[in-house]
């Protein structure tokens, strides 16, 4: 691990609730990210770790993922700022990495079955962004102060001064309103900030709208779901589907064969025996949406190239090597 985020790790670890060093280049705490879990004060679930010559942090509880760089931001902007010159000092830009979609959970609140916003497409900001992705303004919310919103559901955000509007994208158990997330519609590093509004509460988006009778498929975000028939997405962290009465689950991941998380995910869901769309070379767009952008007819590409088995592992060791 780089000396100088090793230093700044123990500049603001006094900040982090449980800090530990489990061992070189691994530091385990409270995450400061969701509050970990608020019925379980001695779970620590937020992690600091090396990758190769960079620094990352990972929530096991919320899925908040990022780099070094932009949790120093979020934590203690003035601790950020002394991180940035240092690193600068050193050679190094500052704007080290490439940030995943954090998550954020909360305690239960009483279930609201509607949201008290107006729909994305009251709004031409929202309406545009999503129109110009193919994808309905009337399936989303708008929240113009997006965390001035959560605070009416849940007490979270302490500070509301940087707030922003995002497009709300609620989740919905036995039609009533278990979590929300707020995909920011301005240029952010946190994309997407999932709130549970219920602890044990699936943290999944459509499962009220699929049968559970046929294959279901399932994607990695909502907006890809909403392009496939019977279809969910997981948002932001890992679930056992059986739980909810999913028992002929299809997989479908980004299109990234040299991204090294979604080919250990793939390689563990075949080895689970279910089944995975393997995406064929012919296709260089990442995403469903991409895919759809680009006038595929997604659904037939998706029935194509269902696989499992050893025909899946074949089809696979191929599909990493493009």
């Amino acid at each position: 691990m780089d000396h100088v985020d090793s230093k700044f790790i123990g500049l603001v670890s006094p900040k982090l609730q449980k800090f530990k060093r489990v061992k070189a280049d691994l530091y385990n705490f409270r995450c400061p990210i969701c509050g970990d879990s608020k019925k379980n004060k001695s779970k620590t679930r937020g992690y600091l770790y090396a990758v190769k010559a960079n620094t990352n942090f990972k929530c096991h509880n919320c899925g908040a993922s990022m780099s070094l760089n932009n949790f120093l931001k979020q934590v203690d902007p003035a601790v950020h700022k002394q991180y940035v010159m240092e690193k600068f000092k050193e050679g190094h830009t500052g704007r080290n990495f490439v940030i995943d979609e954090p998550d954020i959970k909360f305690e239960a609140p009483k279930f609201k079955k509607k949201l008290k916003l107006p729909k994305a497409s009251e709004n031409p900001k929202s309406s545009g962004y999503l129109t110009a992705r193919k994808l309905n303004p009337d399936d989303f919310y708008y929240a113009e102060h997006f965390k001035k919103f959560v605070n009416s559901l849940k007490p979270t955000f302490d500070d509301t001064k940087h707030d922003e509007e995002r497009i709300i994208i609620p989740l919905y158990y036995e039609k009533n309103l278990i979590g929300l997330q707020g995909r920011s519609i301005n240029p952010n590093p946190v994309k997407y900030i999932t709130v549970m509004l219920d602890d044990d509460a699936p943290k999944i988006y459509g499962l009220d709208n699929i049968r559970r009778d046929a294959p279901v498929y399932i994607t990695e975000g909502p907006f890809d779901s909403t392009f496939i028939r019977n279809a969910i997405a997981m948002c932001g962290a890992d679930a056992d589907i059986s739980r909810w009465g999913i028992s002929n689950p299809v997989w479908i991941y980004d299109n990234e064969p040299r991204n090294r998380e979604i080919t250990n995910r793939i390689s563990k869901t075949i080895d689970s025996g279910d089944s995975v769309v393997i995406w064929p070379d012919s296709i260089d767009d990442k995403d469903i949406n991409d895919m759809v952008m680009s006038g595929l007819d997604v659904q037939s590409v998706i029935e194509s190239n269902t696989y499992s088995g050893l025909e899946a592992k074949l089809k696979f060791t191929t599909w990493k090597k493009i």
